[in-house]
């Protein structure tokens, strides 16, 4: 059984930083894409980052420079570094995965990811 559990979600004031993990079971996550998504009470869920097996990284323009998404394939493990948090950022965060992503990441629709956690709230104070 495929389980992606995310964790390290917390309240902070803005400027702080925070460092999301998602440990992947049930499969090997080399070869998929991974992303961290993220979903604000009355939103759409958005895509926030994506890496593929090569580690190539693409970021949504909101958190450019100020995220980092990383993988440790040791660990069957999915990172968020979080720096210079917003009060805009304050959302649920969701790990995924693209198992349709082999050969690099497709893209931002959810329809692509067909793995994913429960969520970890993440509140940035201003």
């Amino acid at each position: 059984q495929v389980q992606l559990v995310e964790s390290g979600g917390g309240s902070v004031q803005a400027g702080g930083s925070l460092r999301l993990s998602c440990v992947v079971s049930g499969y090997t996550h080399r070869g998929y894409c991974m992303a961290w998504f993220r979903q604000a009470p009355g939103n759409e869920r958005e895509g926030v980052a994506r890496i593929n097996r090569y580690g190539g990284t693409n970021y949504a323009d909101s958190v450019k420079g100020r995220f980092t998404i990383s993988q440790d394939n040791a660990k069957n493990a999915l990172y968020l570094q979080m720096n210079i948090l917003k009060p805009e950022d304050t959302a649920t965060y969701y790990c995924a995965a693209d198992p349709g992503g082999a050969d690099g990441c497709r893209g931002w629709s959810k329809s692509y990811y067909g793995y994913w956690g429960q969520g970890t709230q993440v509140t940035v104070s201003s």
